[in-house]
């Protein structure tokens, strides 16, 4: 008996896109008619239709108009319910379904043992051996990892690389999201064939071309705001670490790098770096930052290249934020999730001493309140409001500057601000979710949330 597979974005605990690691990641606004502040009802119940046997967690499209599920049908296939209309396809599964910042709607399928993508219920011409891990850009461009024939790549709207590889990895999207990147296997290995190994068997490839030098080990390409350039972390022997920016190591070598980052105002590569058992910040391979942290990570830059930013350890296990090299004065055991004003003069973070309860800390200030579970924080296009999706015992909601709203959902999706104005006045936040068993899109004001 067949069984669905899918796992819908908004699942507790998953990014309903998937974020740039570096900053916050913005999405469209709805038309500026769907602004007025108010409830709307997308729909007052979403049981199960007629016929259907059952249906999996839905989730909101991003302007809240629309509302999708996977479904089972009397025939056993499955198909994708959109509001309370259906596709005309059914398949043997659906996998992994969400919304398009610009409303469609796509999933991965299968159907007699291959599978492809299905945009809006038409799916792409030519089927393959296995697809995984959607992605999508401002391009509005479908891109996802592909295997066929045992050879691994991307594929972008339905069109794979040229060239596909015996493995791939850790794919990345340029910032306009048109061009892609993976790390790649280049050259065969048997098992315990250790000195092919370190050799180095793993490259870059972007767009499907691989750089032209092999690594013991590749991890995390980036793109630089260009989108021409890409660094990623390398080894290049057991114990030797370094960067690489397409394809070239900087000249300094570490016992351990992390992911990098471009500096978008000079084009300078920053990464964190351990040294002397200690961790701190390099640029093209010259010691930044002092090594004097227990740990270094998720380096942000802001846009105009004045600021860096990262997740450090002052102390053994007691993590917070630093900003060129300044740790904030909140310290926890866990800070995840850092996120930067859109002009980088800010950054919000999620924290917990327990890995059970969670807070939201600004400019290194703690909100009032933990909770069951937090989500991405979310800046406001002016920069001066953060919008953060929590969870207490099984009702959410959202939080603005700190705020709750007044009233809580079952389900919910993460906030998305309105457009900006000159000084943040008129401000909106849209929000999304099911409560009494209805979906909702609400456009809160400021006042809506409780002091």
């Amino acid at each position: 008996m067949s069984t669905s597979t899918a796992t819908p974005q908004t699942a507790h605990g998953q990014p309903e896109a998937p974020p740039a690691a570096h900053a916050a990641a913005g999405l469209p606004h709805p038309d500026p008619g769907d602004w007025e502040p108010g409830r709307r009802v997308i729909a007052p119940s979403f049981a199960p239709l007629p016929g259907h046997q059952w249906q999996e967690e839905p989730l909101m499209s991003h302007d809240g108009m629309h509302v999708a599920a996977v479904v089972r049908q009397e025939d056993d296939s499955f198909t994708m319910r959109v509001d309370d209309e259906v596709w005309d396809a059914g398949f043997d599964k659906v996998w992994s379904p969400r919304f398009l910042p610009d409303g469609r709607l796509v999933a991965i399928v299968q159907q007699d043992g291959e599978w492809t993508v299905a945009v809006d219920g038409e799916t792409w011409p030519d089927t393959y051996g296995f697809i995984w891990s959607l992605l999508h850009g401002p391009a509005g461009k479908v891109i996802a990892a592909v295997q066929q024939d045992m050879r691994y790549g991307m594929i972008v709207d339905g069109e794979p690389w040229e060239t596909l590889y015996e493995n791939a990895n850790n794919f990345a999207l340029s910032p306009d999201g048109r061009r892609t990147a993976a790390v790649v296997q280049t050259v065969p290995l048997g098992q315990a064939d250790i000195e092919t190994f370190t050799r180095g068997v793993y490259s870059v490839a972007v767009d499907g071309e691989a750089w032209g030098r092999n690594f013991m080990n590749v991890w995390t390409p980036v793109f630089d705001n260009r989108n021409d350039r890409v660094a990623a972390q390398v080894r290049l022997s057991h114990s030797e670490y370094t960067v690489a920016v397409n394809g070239a190591p900087w000249p300094a070598t570490f016992p351990c790098v992390w992911e990098p980052c471009f500096d978008p105002a000079t084009g300078a590569v920053a990464a964190p770096v351990r040294k002397d058992g200690r961790w701190g910040m390099a640029l093209d391979g010259t010691l930044l930052w002092e090594a004097r942290f227990f740990q270094c990570w998720t380096p942000a830059w802001s846009p105009d290249g004045r600021h860096l930013w990262a997740i450090v350890a002052p102390r053994y296990g007691s993590f917070t934020v630093a900003r060129d090299a300044s740790p904030w004065p909140f310290a926890a055991p866990v800070v995840t999730d850092l996120v930067l004003s859109p002009d980088g003069a800010r950054a919000a973070a999620l924290a917990s001493h327990d890995n059970a309860a969670w807070q939201v800390v600004v400019d290194g200030v703690v909100w009032p309140g933990r909770w069951d579970m937090a989500w991405r924080p979310v800046f406001s296009p002016c920069g001066r409001h953060v919008a953060v999706r929590v969870k207490d015992r099984g009702r959410e909601t959202v939080l603005l500057d700190g705020r709750p709203w007044r009233e809580a959902f079952t389900t919910a999706w993460d906030p998305v601000f309105g457009p900006a104005t000159a000084n943040g006045a008129g401000m909106a936040v849209l929000l999304r979710g099911i409560r009494d068993g209805a979906c909702e899109r609400w456009v809160a004001t400021p006042d809506d949330f409780r002091a």
